[in-house]
């Protein structure tokens, strides 16, 4: 059963971009999910592109945090570029259709999108917030 994943305020970072990029990280993710439970109607997206797509949007994604984050001061560059690194090398060889069943891959995919959410908003929020208030 494909694991489906919901934006809660509480998720939010402090920062717009940054909210919106993980709403649609979510929503990518939820896409998946809807190409599993209906295999024939994909509105022109296949499991694969959708697949494609959420990499693509993670990466852009970890760049964008890697810019306002260290032009904040933010004190755990090297933890976060780290997580970067690793999901481009777990999307480049291990998270693929040849190693994984779509159902294992949507439900990883959501998991990590939404750990990944949870876990650095919460740290990132008072960099974040500064940013915002020092633009007002």
């Amino acid at each position: 059963m494909p694991k489906r994943t919901h934006w809660i305020p509480h998720f939010s970072t402090g920062n717009a971009t940054l909210d919106e990029q993980h709403q649609q990280l979510l929503a990518q993710c939820n896409a998946l999910a809807d190409c599993l439970d209906n295999p024939g109607v994909t509105g022109g997206n296949s499991f694969s592109g959708i697949l494609e797509g959420l990499f693509a949007s993670v990466r852009e994604h970890f760049a964008m945090e890697m810019e306002l984050l260290a032009g904040n001061g933010y004190p755990m560059l090297d933890e976060h570029k780290q997580e970067s690194e690793e999901f481009d090398y777990l999307a480049s060889e291990i998270i693929s259709t040849k190693n994984f069943d779509q159902e294992e891959l949507q439900t990883y995919l959501a998991l990590w999108c939404t750990g990944h959410i949870v876990g650095t908003s919460g740290r990132q929020r008072p960099y974040l917030e500064r940013q915002t208030e020092s633009a007002s």
